[in-house]
């Protein structure tokens, strides 16, 4: 009677380990309404990643940083998520320091502490002892895992370049400073994930000037982009925030048989009305509500079905874009090896 009823749970224990979720999101203040956190924790997440503006700080007082911190972390909604959930996560320049904020702002060393804080990194954690909060985050193993690239966007990035409301292209400015390249190149060279999520604050892929997003440092984008085919990662996929509405994008890169994708998730407490314009990359439409975005991974052991999504309040997808790669085969050890 036993074994009939372990070998009835077998199929769904397999289930369960061959599918992975990641939800994501960014723009969340924490003195506005934050219905979006029950949407979240009922699409099961495997873990949550924050892709900046995290809170609304906009400060050079500390004390006042970390009182915002802790007013997010005391939100009953958020409370429900990391008792069930990890979390992991990037900035962007409302939690950094302020609007815009770059690698100028003076109290960027002490930001960081807080935000390690706010994201529950040990007091001996390395991260904590670099110039910037940019890490891996690595789930799952074998052909199961997926490496997550927490770039940072402020510490060490150059000033905009603006005029009458535009973001200029700054051709010598840089993003990400050099460790952090170095870094960058290290990590993507040596990942075995089978798929690599490169997580940026600022937009990767749109090429439009009216606000802030890689392309106001055009070397700087290509620079990544390159990176990206001369490393080879398998499976790429870029997340992204900042822009108060959800999109998507997909570009053409050396190396890779079918496009990168790009999916955006902003804002959790706002939102603007979504533009027909601005991004030359996008696929179908940008989602003017208050979103969160979803990664669902099927693994399979000769294909991964990836489903990107957009949900609202009600944890339905406004936006949703399937992917498929190439899945290599689990290896097998005999008995005598």
């Amino acid at each position: 009677m036993l074994v009939a009823v372990l070998l009835c749970l077998l199929p769904f224990q397999l289930l369960a380990q061959q599918h992975t979720t990641i939800a994501f999101g960014s723009c969340n203040s924490q003195d506005e309404p934050q219905p979006l956190w029950p949407a979240v924790v009922a699409a099961s997440p495997d873990l949550w990643v924050w892709l900046g503006d995290n809170i609304y700080g906009d400060t050079h007082n500390m004390d006042t940083l970390a009182s915002k911190y802790n007013r997010q972390l005391q939100h009953p909604g958020y409370q429900a998520l990391i008792k069930t959930t990890p979390i992991t996560g990037t900035w962007d320049d409302h939690d950094f320091g302020h609007n815009d904020a770059t690698a100028s702002y003076s109290q960027k060393a002490q930001s960081q502490q807080l935000f390690l804080d706010f994201m529950g990194a040990p007091a001996d954690a390395p991260v904590r002892k670099q110039q910037g909060i940019y890490r891996t985050y690595t789930l799952g193993e074998g052909n199961q895992k997926v490496k997550i690239f927490l770039l940072d966007t402020r510490y060490h990035l150059d000033p905009f370049r603006r005029l009458f409301g535009l973001y200029l292209p700054n051709y010598g400015g840089d993003v990400l400073g050099e460790d952090q390249w170095k870094w960058l190149e290290e990590e993507l060279s040596d990942s075995d994930a089978q798929i690599n999520i490169i997580a940026s604050s600022m937009q990767i892929l749109p090429t439009g000037y009216s606000y802030t997003s890689w392309t106001a440092f055009p070397n700087a984008r290509k620079r990544l982009l390159r990176l990206l085919e001369t490393t080879r990662p398998a499976n790429p996929i870029l997340l992204s925030g900042d822009r108060h509405v959800g999109e998507l994008a997909k570009i053409e890169l050396q190396g890779y048989e079918q496009p990168v994708y790009e999916i955006t998730s902003s804002g959790m407490t706002h939102h603007r009305k979504p533009s027909k314009g601005g991004n030359r990359y996008r696929v179908g439409e940008q989602i003017g509500a208050l979103n969160f975005g979803v990664m669902q991974i099927a693994w399979g052991d000769t294909e991964t079905e990836v489903s990107l999504q957009i949900r609202d309040v009600k944890n339905l997808p406004l936006l949703e874009q399937t992917l498929v790669f190439k899945q290599a085969p689990v290896a097998v050890l005999s008995e005598e090896q």
